[in-house]
């Protein structure tokens, strides 16, 4: 018997899809179990928190089930680095995310120390880091077997590639929407220089549309929230950057 997602050290937020707060960052990761694939959302920020979260995840899969695809909502050192990590597997990002991947990785890897990562660890993450297989324009439906999931390119918002995941709801479960970064609940949403502020309500806004009033949003950051907390992020963002 497989152990259940609390036991295995996940929070399930619907009968197919948990998640887990990483250390240090505490940045999200999630999982949504079909019945002949797995997808993983995010990477955690070095390899060493990547094959954390792999091992993670079969201890839910259970027997010699795997992860097989894995999506990266944007490209910040805290959802990136431990890609490679997961060697075999099925890769997805929002269009231009290859771009900051594979041209920009001392940049990403400045960052992670700056932010505290160990120089090594941060160096060993850069130089391994994956180029996506499959890069979304508008949107992606992934068929994991009893489960359809849609990835979609909401951006820009955070960043200029923003990547939200929904899952619908299945066994009487709510829908969930993986956010990224364009939700933050543990703080306040950060803009920084790679960030389009002016569009960033309007992601939300797509957000919103995609999940609906009755969904779970999973920010990249802290707890699930509902959809009038993206709302109301989304009028502060709106008035903190000037936009309608």
């Amino acid at each position: 018997m497989r152990p259940t997602w609390e036991a295995a050290g996940w929070e399930r937020l619907a009968p197919r899809v948990g998640r887990r707060r990483l250390p240090v960052w505490d940045c999200t990761a999630g999982l949504v179990v079909g019945d002949d694939a797995a997808l993983m959302i995010e990477a955690g920020s070095s390899l060493a928190e990547g094959a954390a979260l792999r091992t993670g995840a079969r201890r839910v899969l259970g027997g010699t089930r795997r992860v097989t695809h894995l999506a990266l909502t944007h490209p910040h050192f805290d959802h990136v680095l431990g890609a490679a990590a997961f060697a075999g597997v099925r890769v997805y990002g929002a269009v231009g995310v290859e771009t900051v991947l594979t041209e920009r990785r001392d940049e990403l890897r400045a960052d992670a120390v700056r932010h505290g990562l160990d120089a090594g660890a941060a160096a060993e993450a850069a130089d391994l880091l994956v180029r996506p297989h499959h890069l979304v324009c508008g949107e992606w439906t992934l068929d994991l077997g009893g489960v359809q999931v849609l990835l979609a390119n909401v951006g820009p918002g955070h960043t200029a590639h923003d990547l939200a995941v929904l899952v619908p709801g299945t066994d009487g479960g709510r829908e969930v929407v993986f956010c990224g970064d364009l939700v933050e609940e543990s703080g306040e949403p950060q803009a920084g220089p790679d960030a389009a502020p002016r569009h960033w309500p309007a992601a939300l806004d797509r957000l919103l549309d995609l999940g609906g009033e009755d969904a779970v949003y999973v920010p990249g950051h802290g707890a699930a929230v509902n959809a009038a907390f993206v709302r109301a992020q989304r009028d502060t963002l709106a008035e903190r950057f000037g936009v309608s």
